[in-house]
């Protein structure tokens, strides 16, 4: 049984939002990253910096990107037939 700070199966779980933007960018690019997530830091010069800044004082906005990163993270990690 797990307990309720077992976190051992959430894969956001020591994820900083830096380490997430980044592989995002990597997988993503920050055009299809724009396209998917509708926010100007993503469209208009985007920076890893400024988007940091925007989505730790933006709540809906980071929860749109860890959304995000999720369906990256389960596409990236999916089992090998």
């Amino acid at each position: 049984m797990t307990s309720p700070h077992d976190h051992s199966t959430n894969p956001l779980h020591g994820v900083t939002l830096e380490r997430m933007l980044t592989e995002m960018v990597e997988w993503y690019g920050w055009e299809r990253m724009g396209r998917r997530v509708k926010i100007a830091c993503f469209t208009a010069d985007p920076s890893v910096s400024s988007s940091l800044k925007f989505l730790r004082r933006t709540p809906w906005a980071r929860d749109k990107v860890e959304q995000l990163y999720l369906e990256m993270y389960h596409k990236r990690n999916k089992p090998k037939p």
